[in-house]
């Protein structure tokens, strides 16, 4: 039915932006209604409602969903991811590091232990190290759009909710810097260390000049304009806009030159920020965009045989190495071991950062790339719905949020608004 249908634009000489746009609008519409549903009816995250959505116009071929993503559908997503890292970065204060450096010890032992037990795991069951290091990149970054966002419609706070998140800010942090300079050496032989080390100063330079300059620029529009304007919300997004739409040109990374510029602002503006209400909406909109993207093109993957296996060891390692490397170094970090356990447990989400750095293997080496596609895409399909569950229960049994299905089916309508005013 769906051939029948787009079997007017498939020779790519007639493809009306009309009708990919009228695609795109109905999937947002159903994501946001289906979200809802789940949350009301199964209470479960709406994150499920918007993955399954994508997931459905994956499989039937909806709004032009081609892998590995390029133009368009690239942007959005960069930008998604930029706004997203943008806000996580803005939560983020160097003095908190410097009370507490065990926050920083924690993140690098979690990421790094990720990384040694994927590629350990992947090297064992015969995969090329080029695949396996690639893999190991990928699985060091979890989620901080699922994390916040599962954070916003819990209305979570508390020691575990900012830990997990500055954790996946920064090990997200870790991955784009080593993943984006990756990609210059995918092709190259084993001694490509020394050069991948030069490239990630490279990457990680230039997004700080990028984030340095969007920081400078939005300190000079608050100057000027009211916190909480409409005004200042749209300054907010086209500033971000243009940062995503010439770091990576420039040979940086734009999610990562976001992620820089709100932890530069956040200490020109170490006080709480007040988003505009407007940005929230507006937000949300590409949050949920960006979610439909992410699993339409994930349920591409391939989901038999011995890639199946290979995956599901992935995402066994992968847990295991958060919540172990996490627990082992919860002494000095202020937080109990009951805490550790569930701070570990909100690293297991998988989305969009992952399917960024896939898509870009896949685009710098067809060969190295598609291997390492067949086995991530499944595993961010996989870890996003079931680690956006994960983290509702663990947040609600680390005490920070109210029962899920209370939320769901008991909160008033004026509360449970999306477009309210960030915290």
């Amino acid at each position: 039915m769906t051939e029948r249908w787009t079997a007017p634009w498939a020779d790519g000489t007639h493809i009306s932006a009309g009708l990919i746009a009228f695609e795109w609008a109905l999937l947002l519409a159903l994501a946001a209604l289906a979200g809802h549903l789940v949350q009301r009816f199964a209470r479960l995250p709406k994150i499920v409602g918007y993955a399954l959505v994508g997931a459905l116009a994956g499989l039937t071929g909806l709004a032009g969903a081609a892998w590995p993503l390029h133009g368009v559908g690239l942007f959005l997503l960069e930008l998604g991811i930029a706004v997203v890292l943008f806000e996580a970065g803005a939560r983020l204060s160097l003095r908190w590091f410097r009370h507490n450096p065990m926050v920083l010890l924690q993140s690098v032992a979690e990421s790094l232990l990720t990384f040694i037990a994927a590629f350990v795991v992947l090297r064992a069951l015969g995969l090329d190290v080029k695949v396996v290091r690639a893999l190991a990149i990928i699985a060091v970054a979890a989620s901080p759009a699922v994390l916040m966002r599962v954070v916003l419609d819990l209305r979570a706070s508390g020691p575990v909710t900012d830990r997990a998140v500055a954790l996946a800010t920064l090990n997200t942090l870790y991955a784009l810097t080593l993943g984006t300079a990756m990609l210059r050496t995918i092709d190259r032989g084993e001694d490509t260390m020394l050069a991948s080390i030069a490239f990630s100063a490279t990457v990680l330079g230039v997004s700080a000049l990028g984030g340095a300059l969007l920081a400078a620029l939005l300190a000079g529009a608050l100057r000027v304009l009211r916190p909480t304007s409409r005004d200042t919300a749209i300054v907010i997004l086209a500033l971000i806009a243009a940062c995503a739409a010439v770091a990576a040109p420039l040979g940086g990374s734009a999610p990562l030159a976001a992620m820089l510029g709100g932890l530069a602002l956040k200490q020109a503006h170490p006080r709480p920020w007040v988003w505009p209400r407007q940005l929230g909406t507006a937000a949300s909109m590409l949050t949920i965009l960006m979610f439909v993207l992410v699993s339409s093109m994930a349920v591409q993957g391939d989901w038999g045989g011995a890639i199946t296996w290979a995956g599901l060891a992935l995402i066994l390692a992968r847990a295991a190495a958060k919540v172990a490397s996490l627990l082992a170094t919860s002494a000095g970090s202020g937080m109990s071991l009951r805490q550790t356990l569930w701070v570990g447990a909100a690293m297991v989400p998988m989305s969009s950062v992952a399917l960024l750095l896939t898509s870009q293997f896949v685009v710098a080496s067809h060969s190295v790339g598609s291997q390492v596609a067949a086995i991530a895409l499944p595993v961010i399909l996989v870890t996003e719905l079931a680690g956006a569950v994960l983290v509702s229960v663990a947040l609600y049994r680390a005490g920070e949020a109210g029962r899920p299905w209370r939320r769901a089916g008991l909160v008033a309508p004026a509360a449970a608004d999306d477009g309210e005013t960030r915290p």
